[in-house]
């Protein structure tokens, strides 16, 4: 009988802040599949990295911030991909960064904004990107996060 591969060799980030709005999320514009549609920071776990480290590299690569704080975000992004036929899972960090920092974006996304969890959920693409968000704000915004999930850089 055929199996459908799981593909678990990437990782995801919400970069998100507190301004006097209110909290806030980073959304960047993809230049490459899925082109032109919003999304968080992303990308593939290299050769002798850690999921948290490959997170943390992506972050400063795509955007050029450095979190104060990280943690883990106790959830995963899980979707099918039809191009490669097979179950994507990918472990979900998230990026505490000061409401100061400027966005510099690498040639992978052509802008970028920090919205509110409703406007952002509203914005991307697909129900795992909305499932995510929304877990994140539950327990990272609405609660103080565990510390027990803090990564020490």
């Amino acid at each position: 009988m055929p199996n459908i591969p799981i593909c678990t060799d990437f990782v995801s980030l919400l970069a998100i802040r507190t301004t006097a709005g209110g909290a806030e999320v980073l959304l960047l514009k993809r230049n490459s599949y899925p082109a032109h549609s919003w999304c968080q920071v992303a990308g593939r776990i290299e050769a002798g990295e850690t999921a948290w480290q490959a997170a943390l590299r992506e972050l400063c690569e795509e955007t050029g911030l450095v979190p104060r704080a990280l943690y883990s975000g106790d959830i995963c992004e899980q979707f099918y991909e039809p191009k490669q036929d097979a179950l994507m899972i990918a472990p979900v960090f998230v990026a505490v960064i000061d409401p100061e920092a400027q966005v510099v974006l690498n040639h992978e996304h052509s802008a970028c904004c920090w919205e509110s969890f409703d406007a952002a959920r509203e914005m991307v693409s697909f129900g795992g990107q909305r499932r995510v968000l929304q877990a994140v704000e539950e327990e990272f915004v609405k609660r103080p996060p565990s510390a027990h999930l803090r990564i020490e850089v």
